[in-house]
């Protein structure tokens, strides 16, 4: 299966919006929507955080016809660093390894493009199998609070 990464556009939210309102995709996040998310409410959030000159946000997409599937993005972008955040949304692609390929992806972008030092992120301590793609990518958790672990990775 191909697995590519680019950047996400307004007409995304045409998909992306359904991902909002399935509590299986937010099962491990703090930053689940607490209400339902219409097509309209997506589009305008999308079009302010394509706006912000501290973070890139990409589509996951897959196979020849560029299936969008989920969304990879680096915010609070800095000269030195940025934090990772990633989500499958279709719920038929998660755990198939397209999550650890979409931040390899996005780690070359990071490292080689951005020129960035280091990324980090926080995981939920029991998600267990985004911590073990995290790991295979190459981030060391650095720190642990309560339910909540601090990865990072640094361009050596």
């Amino acid at each position: 299966m191909k697995i590519a990464i680019r950047p996400l556009v307004l007409d995304d939210a045409k998909t992306s919006w359904k991902w909002r309102n399935d509590p299986l995709i937010w099962k491990y996040t703090e930053s689940k929507p607490n209400r339902t998310i219409t097509i309209e409410m997506e589009t305008e959030w999308l079009r302010n955080v394509l706006e912000k000159r501290n973070e890139t946000r990409f589509a996951i997409c897959i196979n020849e016809e560029m299936n969008y599937i989920g969304n990879v993005q680096l915010t609070d972008i800095t000269n030195d660093d940025a934090q990772f955040h990633i989500f499958i949304g279709e719920r038929q692609f998660i755990g198939m390894g397209i999550g650890t390929c979409a931040t390899q992806l996005i780690i070359e972008y990071a490292f080689n493009i951005l020129n960035l030092k280091n990324i980090y992120l926080y995981v939920n301590s029991n998600n267990i199998n985004a911590i073990k793609s995290y790991e295979k990518c190459g981030f060391k958790t650095v720190e642990i609070h309560e339910k909540k672990l601090k990865m990072i990775i640094k361009n050596d």
